[in-house]
């Protein structure tokens, strides 16, 4: 069994909570006794947490590790100097990678990570297997984009906290990086650096309209080929791999700064916007309406503010914002400085809209009526503010502390995790909120959901040791010029 934590065990005297008096709090001994109850083992080795310990609904897929939100569990066990775990869970995922992949008669590529896996016992064999699921049995039969580039993260943020560089060195994990990689690299039709997506591919695993380029996509691929850099070792395959890796990240980092990024200027330079112009020299690059402008956005941009907004393709922007992406965006540094200040006024602007009584919104704000039959299809759980439309989720709060420390500014965060405490541990940890303010628990939300448990431990432990952001996010290259002028398609 892993070792026991100790509140203070990270605590130093130049410490936050030196600074600014936050104490530990009484709910972080039972945050850590459920997150070690949500261990799973296989074959007498510890590989992952299971997505929730709910007796009281009914287990669906709850009972697996997924990718995505074991990574949260995966930082808590690092920040406490627990790196078994996770190594286990690294591998596991990569032996998984390897077999292979079939939704009906498709094959998928090689590089696909799963969604999740399962592992089973047979009691009269007496035997462990692991079943994993790459979209087939998903709902929609999606399959999951983010999961490598969370598995490329994760890598990283264990290569950086516990100094081995030997399990990113192995040459299966080079050759996982690289097959990853060369799914999102490969040249096609588009014509924009970004990657094309169907719904459901992230973490909004339901219709909610996020098709085309979804900045959370967008981020995690930035800071997913940003880290690969950082692990690929300088042989022949890695040096070819970097430079497909350089040339993609300049291009997609001025695309998304400046066709993603809106604030009170920009939003008036598209309120203003022609339509169906021709040649290089147009200025309304993606032949976007300006009677396409929602009402809501004119109040909810503040004078001082900005955010990358969630989708740009032709004809199409989406202006909602998408707390994920855009904490992604500030920590791995797709946000230039001035960009992820922005961010974080913004925030504090729209804190009751954003974060309300429970942190926090996963996107803003929600759809509604027709809007909502149409783009979700009816989907009973995306009714509006509630689940990925509008609800509230606690797991978001690891993101935002991060973002808020390396912007300079740990008052949000901690005000943001007082939030937090004054309902989590009483509400039974859920998976979600509903309401415009995240005041009831979700509808259909899981309770002692892991992420949610481990996304406060996250946000707690690096709030107490700053340095613990290290892991997870990552400086502007300065090599990387971050211009801000548009081309000669968009107005300066």
């Amino acid at each position: 069994m892993v070792g026991v934590y100790s509140p203070g065990r990270w605590s130093g005297i130049n410490t936050p909570r030196s600074a600014f008096g936050f104490e530990p709090h009484p709910i972080i001994g039972e945050a850590w006794e459920a997150l070690r109850r949500s261990i799973v083992n296989f074959r007498e080795q510890p590989v992952g947490t299971i997505a929730a310990i709910d007796n009281s609904a009914e287990e669906l897929n709850y009972d697996q590790v997924f990718v995505r939100d074991f990574v949260p569990s995966a930082l808590a066990f690092l920040m406490n100097g627990e790196p078994e775990i996770v190594k286990n869970f690294l591998l596991k995922t990569l032996r998984l990678q390897s077999r292979e992949k079939k939704i009906d008669q498709f094959k998928l590529g090689d590089g696909v990570m799963p969604a999740s896996f399962k592992v089973s016992h047979d009691p009269v064999r007496n035997y462990e297997t692991i079943t994993a699921d790459f979209g087939e049995s998903a709902i929609g039969r999606v399959a999951p984009v983010d999961s490598g580039f969370w598995w490329i993260i994760l890598l990283r943020a264990y290569t950086k906290s516990t100094g081995d560089t030997s399990l990113a060195e192995m040459p299966e994990c080079q050759r996982g990086i690289r097959l990853i990689l060369e799914l999102c690299l490969s040249e096609g039709f588009d014509t924009f650096p970004t990657l094309l997506c169907a719904d459901g591919c992230s973490m909004i695993d339901r219709r909610m309209g996020v098709y085309g380029y979804p900045i959370e996509i967008q981020a995690l691929f930035f800071m997913a080929l940003r880290c690969a850099l950082l692990l690929l070792k300088h042989d022949e395959e890695g040096r070819q791999c970097a430079d497909a890796i350089i040339k993609r990240l300049h291009a997609l980092s001025f695309h998304m700064r400046s066709y993603f990024w809106l604030d009170i200027k920009q939003l008036n330079d598209i309120y203003r916007y022609k339509t169906e112009e021709y040649s290089h020299t147009a200025v309304n690059k993606f032949n976007v309406m300006p009677d396409s402008l929602p009402e809501w956005v004119f109040d909810f941009m503040p004078s001082r503010g900005g955010y990358f907004i969630g989708n740009v393709s032709p004809a199409h922007m989406d202006f909602r914002w998408f707390c994920l992406g855009n904490c992604i965006a500030i920590l791995s540094s797709l946000a230039t400085p001035e960009q992820a200040s922005a961010i974080m006024d913004l925030i504090e602007s729209r804190w009751q809209e954003l974060v309300g009584e429970m942190p926090l919104k996963i996107c803003y704000p929600a759809m509604e009526g027709h809007e909502w039959r149409i783009v979700t299809g009816c989907d009973p759980k995306n009714t509006s503010w509630s689940y990925h439309n509008g609800g509230s989720w606690p797991v978001l709060l690891w993101l935002l502390t991060a973002a808020a420390i390396k912007t300079g500014r740990p008052q949000i965060a901690r005000r943001a995790i007082e939030l937090a405490e004054s309902r989590l541990l009483k509400d039974s940890w859920p998976e979600y909120y509903d309401g415009k303010l995240g005041r009831f628990i979700g509808k259909q939300a899981r309770k002692f959901q892991t992420w949610s448990i481990a996304g406060y431990l996250v946000a707690r432990m690096m709030l107490e040791d700053p340095s613990h952001l290290g892991m997870i996010a990552l400086e502007e290259d300065k090599q990387m010029k971050p211009t801000m002028k548009r081309s000669a398609s968009w107005t300066c």
